[in-house]
């Protein structure tokens, strides 16, 4: 059976273990046909360790640092290295200081606000554009997120952070729509990796997230958001651009 994404060219952004959702995206990837070009930041040699755990054990890995204009600037040409166009991007990147977090909100200065907004809500745009060139034929532009339509305890400035990712992947959405590039978001539930293990709290949504959720809800099980940021990359969404899929067992439609 062929798979959906067969043919295609994947750039994967966000790996860092075998436990991120990048990692099951990029996995997911390769088995339904694509070839994937994965960037890491700072730990290089960790991330080509993983890249190794993937079905093809041959996977590029390129670095890449969002906030460098160098690296950005010097993307499409890397990537050039391994493949000669990509069909797909993965946005898989967010960070914030820890002042940033944990119930500091009304505290948090403005330097470290910006580092997470940097990161975390302008990357998307500064990653697109830094791909778009590689997009000859169009393609499809996905990023991960986590719902902002309301506040969480603890989350504080990746919050607002998430927010303003939403609100720019419909920009982008808008902008890049007459070169046939879509962007959408999932907006996953909490799951347990190496990033939500990093914020004050995170671990206590996890049993009132499956006992909300219509359908349930495994923290531990990344393979529901794979499948959907794989189908959004792949060419069975073909008019469909500034949506966000949630991939959370239902949460996000209930009341009390």
């Amino acid at each position: 059976m062929v798979g959906i994404l067969e043919g295609k060219n994947i750039l994967v952004t966000g790996v860092l273990t075998d436990g991120s959702i990048a990692f099951h995206v990029a996995r997911l990837a390769q088995e339904q046909g694509a070839k994937v070009v994965l960037t890491g930041f700072g730990r290089m040699s960790l991330v080509q360790r993983t890249a190794r755990r993937l079905p093809d054990p041959t996977t590029p890995v390129i670095e890449l640092d969002v906030t460098n204009e160098e690296h950005l600037a010097s993307l499409a040409d890397r990537v050039r290295e391994h493949v000669d166009s990509i069909d797909g991007v993965l946005h898989a990147v967010a960070f914030a200081p820890a002042t940033a977090l944990g119930g500091n909100f009304l505290s948090t200065r403005w330097s470290d606000v910006s580092t997470a907004m940097q990161v975390s809500t302008y990357s998307l745009q500064a990653l697109t554009v830094a791909a778009a060139p590689l997009m000859r034929d169009g393609g499809s532009v996905v990023g991960l997120d986590f719902d902002a339509r309301v506040t969480w305890s603890s989350y504080d400035w990746m919050g607002v952070a998430k927010a303003g990712l939403e609100s720019c992947s419909r920009y982008l959405a808008r902008h890049l729509g007459h070169r046939g590039i879509r962007v959408n978001l999932v907006a996953a539930g909490p799951l347990n990796t190496v990033a939500s293990r990093g914020i004050p709290g995170f671990a206590e949504f996890e049993s009132v997230w499956d006992s909300r959720s219509p359908l349930g809800w495994k923290a531990d099980d990344c393979e529901p958001v794979a499948r959907a940021c794989v189908a959004l990359l792949s060419d069975w969404f073909p008019a469909t651009t500034a949506e966000i899929v949630h991939v959370d067992g239902g949460f996000h439609g209930m009341g009390d």
